[in-house]
């Protein structure tokens, strides 16, 4: 065998690959810190945290196994901070043979790694990462020649492909695909919510390692009590808990909002899954193990509700994101050109549900779909944000945005500035779905059941000025006929009234 150069990325940190099933001398594993990826988006600091000690554990756990692993921390006297340096570098002084990579999941990565290989003087190979269950065309495959690319179709084609919760007739358990309907209560203190799952590590060494070399983080962290998993081990307990915890009430309160409880029923297993020390696979074939050996005590629409996230709406994502890219990046269907308000970055305002959902994102480098989709997502497509501001801001304070599933979310599903690629309507609501679905309202010094005066809920005026602003974009969508058509027989004062008071919560969102 040549000797080999094989490169590890910070989010294939897959322990069941191929790759490490046999030892050779002659292989060398490459894992790097660098600047480079820590500074083309500002990340929250517990994001990066959480990457550099979940590559450390990956690399002990590889050298644990008898492989020899090159690795460079953030601070090494010997880390150029360059991706093609560093391999360069290595490929010269270990006098490698050949270059071999795993396919990566950014478009910017993809490009990068095939540009040097094609500099490189020796041969090179590319490998699947062996996480997803699909390959980058099958999505684009799936939905050639249809109109639509709707996600309940693929879901249920890899419900079946895969055998996943289907019966001997080819019909899915339950007797329906989807029990999304079941999925929409309000928690309103009961059933109790489990404490949460947390690891409290201190992280001293590596916040001072990150403020040495200078890089700039957003975001809190409590240096003592470093809560997410950053190793196999860790991701499996945190996979347990949910199973035997979280799983019996996951679906009902899926979408709940809840000022006293930040994580409700939700799994927090997307950062483990998307820097790949869970594979997907194993964690629906996990839960659905313990769903079936405790069926008399988990409804189906609890499990279904986590399946469908993971093997739909996950590979579907990552799908629409290797279709469209480069261009999906630049979208812009609505022409939306505003500023973030700056309190994205402070959480400092008076609407509740944004002040909560905000700091939640800077305390924990987390928050649930609801918060991201309808809460801020849906303020900032209704002050018409720009959306390069917005995926600046989703990539870089969630822990586990990556841009494949980042960028799909966000330009896609909650901005629709793909023009309905992924999504056939925009998700914007005034305030009553927000209260409709949590108690944030209750405690805001705006009423969420006023549309007029200083007191009514911004998002009340937001909404209608909105669809007002955007109306010739809506026109042929079959979707919006029925706000379309209240909007024209709104009252010209009411109206009036919503773009007025519109115009000044855009221009100085700060102040409301």
């Amino acid at each position: 065998m040549k000797k080999t150069l094989r490169l590890i990325l910070g989010d294939q940190l897959n322990l069941s690959h191929s790759w490490f099933e046999n030892k050779s001398e002659d292989v060398i594993y490459f894992m790097t810190e660098s600047q480079e990826e820590t500074g083309y988006v500002k990340h929250h600091v517990q994001k990066v945290v959480a990457f550099f000690l979940s590559m450390r554990n990956f690399k002990r756990d590889l050298e644990s196994q008898g492989h020899r692993v090159i690795y460079f921390q953030i601070d090494d006297k010997f880390n150029r901070q360059s991706l093609s340096d560093n391999i360069n570098k290595i490929i010269e002084e270990e006098e490698i043979e050949h270059f071999e990579y795993l396919y990566p999941d950014e478009y910017r990565l993809d490009i990068n790694l095939k540009t040097i290989c094609n500099k490189l003087s020796i041969s090179s190979q590319a490998k699947d990462s062996e996480h997803f269950f699909t390959k980058r065309d099958d999505v684009q495959n799936f939905y050639k020649g249809k109109k639509e690319m709707t996600m309940e179709y693929f879901y249920r084609d890899m419900r079946k492909k895969h055998e996943i919760m289907m019966l001997n007739d080819k019909k899915p358990e339950g007797g329906q695909w989807n029990f999304d309907k079941s999925n929409r209560k309000k928690w309103t203190g009961k059933p109790p919510i489990p404490k949460f799952k947390g690891f409290d590590k201190n992280v001293e060494g590596v916040l001072k390692q990150i403020e040495t070399m200078g890089i700039k983080t957003m975001g809190r962290i409590d240096q003592e009590k470093f809560p997410w998993p950053t190793s196999r081990k860790e991701c499996l307990e945190v996979l347990d808990y949910f199973c035997t915890h979280l799983l019996v009430h996951f679906g009902d309160y899926e979408d709940a909002l809840h000022t006293d409880e930040k994580f409700l029923f939700h799994s927090r297993l997307s950062f483990s899954m998307n820097s790949k020390m869970l594979s997907p696979r194993e964690v629906i074939e996990t839960t659905l193990d313990y769903y079936y050996d405790h069926k008399e005590e988990i409804d189906i629409s609890q499990i279904e509700g986590f399946i469908r996230q993971i093997l739909g709406w996950r590979e579907f994502m990552r799908g629409v994101y290797w279709q469209e890219m480069p261009e999906y990046k630049s979208k812009n269907e609505l022409q939306n050109t505003n500023k973030l308000p700056d309190f994205y970055w402070t959480g400092d305002t008076k609407m509740n549900c944004l002040k909560h959902s905000v700091n939640q994102s800077l305390d924990d480098a987390y928050a649930h779909h609801i918060q991201r989709l309808m809460i801020l997502g849906n303020f900032a497509l209704l002050t018409m944000t720009d959306p390069d501001e917005v995926d600046a801001w989703y990539l870089g304070v969630y822990i586990d945005a990556i841009e494949w599933v980042e960028l799909t979310n966000t330009r896609g599903m909650s901005q629709f500035a793909d023009g309905g690629i992924v999504a056939t309507k925009p998700y914007v609501s005034s305030g009553s779905y927000i209260n409709k679905m949590g108690n944030y309202c209750k405690s805001c010094q705006y009423s969420v059941s006023k549309k007029e005066g200083e007191d009514a809920c911004p998002f009340n005026n937001l909404y209608w000025n909105f669809l007002h602003e955007k109306q010739e974009h809506f026109k042929n969508n079959h979707r919006m006929n029925m706000m379309m058509s209240l909007l024209k027989k709104m009252n010209k004062e009411t109206l009036d009234h919503h773009i007025s008071r519109s115009k000044e919560i855009i221009k100085n969102p700060s102040n409301f």
